[in-house]
């Protein structure tokens, strides 16, 4: 990966400023506004595109990481990595409180989003970095807890022509002021396999 900066780094912009973003030291302290979300129509019916997500430019054969930690408490409350192409594209992937555990999960969306969830109850209050790799018409996300080993969370598509943005998102669809402390962002070359045992 490249060189540490802070989280907030000159080549990323806010979509959907947060209701604050404080620089502390290296890190990023986000607190989001009130009911905001990133969805799209299934089973719901309503589209929600007012989440808080800085993003730098990902082209074909780079990665990014995102690094966090955050007290999820209320329902829905969630926090990673975004990989957006437009409202109608993207991919959304980090730590969301469901049934009062935390789970790993990830939300594709291609015109209608879709959703996948595990639980991992002894994340709770621990960094957590989630790395989104793209090459070819590939995109693949990986997470793990502190040092633990990666875990393979979503291997999706994404078309190599087009112009993608990538960082760190937080929301928190049933209340305000979930607070997320990102402690690292940063973008590098691509995974050389899928498989592959480091990164």
């Amino acid at each position: 990966m490249d060189t540490p900066h802070p989280v907030d780094r000159p080549d990323a912009d806010w979509f959907n400023p947060p209701e604050s973003a404080v620089r502390d030291g290296d890190a990023l302290v986000v607190t989001t506004r009130e009911r905001s979300d990133f969805w799209r129509t299934t089973g719901y019916g309503f589209v929600r595109d007012d989440g808080h997500a800085l993003l730098a430019p990902l082209p074909d054969g780079t990665a990014a990481e995102v690094t966090f930690l955050a007290a999820f408490d209320a329902l829905y409350d969630q926090a990673g990595l975004m990989v957006r192409v437009d409202e109608r594209t993207w991919t959304k992937a980090g730590v969301e409180m469901s049934d009062g555990v935390p789970h790993l999960g990830a939300v594709v969306t291609r015109d209608v989003s879709d959703w996948s969830l595990a639980p991992v109850p002894d994340w709770h209050g621990r960094l957590v970095t989630v790395r989104a790799s793209r090459s070819g018409d590939a995109l693949t996300v990986r997470a793990r807890c502190e040092d633990g080993p990666w875990r393979l969370v979503r291997y999706a598509p994404l078309d190599p022509g087009a112009a993608a943005l990538a960082g760190p998102f937080c929301c928190s669809p049933e209340r305000k002021g979930l607070r997320v402390r990102f402690t690292a962002f940063t973008l590098g070359p691509a995974d050389a396999s899928l498989h592959a045992p480091g990164i």
